[in-house]
């Protein structure tokens, strides 16, 4: 779980992404964020993200629930994540990086626009040296159903997603 009011940035990708250039979009390459997300990556066995699962979520994308954010550097998709995001609460499904902390920026905008929009609850679902850097934190079982119960009780769908692109220095805290 990363509480997005407590997301760490580190001054070393402080500095880097002041002056990368990077941009930021959100939904406006989500097939190409989870093909990304799906191929294989070093040190791992296969992945999760099946055919199907693509499917499935392309279409929960098509419908408003499934969102990505996307990471871009002269044009190229260099980094990003998509998940799903119901009522107060998103659920962080993958991410990828090309370029060295490409997905770090897209977990800093990401949690940006849920901070904006009073959204409290960023799941992680799986552990990481990587989500820990930054601040997630393992809750108990009990406190996570808790959360998810208040955070999700309206079900409503979030579209208050910036439709531009932007510069990464527009989410730098």
């Amino acid at each position: 779980m990363i509480y997005p009011d407590r997301l760490h940035v580190s001054r070393r990708l402080d500095r880097a992404l002041r002056n990368s250039g990077v941009e930021v979009t959100f939904n406006a390459a989500f097939n190409d964020v989870i093909d990304s997300c799906a191929r294989d990556r070093p040190g791992q066995d296969g992945t999760w993200i099946t055919a199907e699962m693509r499917v499935a979520y392309q279409g929960l994308h098509e419908d408003g629930w499934a969102h990505s954010v996307e990471i871009w550097l002269h044009d190229e998709l260099v980094g990003g994540l998509y998940g799903l995001a119901i009522g107060k609460a998103f659920f962080g499904e993958s991410m990828f990086s090309r370029k060295t902390g490409g997905s770090k920026a897209a977990l800093l905008a990401l949690t940006s626009v849920l901070l904006e929009n009073n959204i409290n609850v960023l799941d992680c679902q799986v552990e990481s040296p990587h989500l820990r850097s930054m601040g997630a934190d393992m809750i108990p079982r009990s406190r996570f159903a808790n959360q998810l119960r208040r955070s999700c009780a309206a079900m409503d769908r979030f579209d208050g997603w910036p439709e531009i692109r932007l510069p990464i220095n527009y989410f730098r805290r």
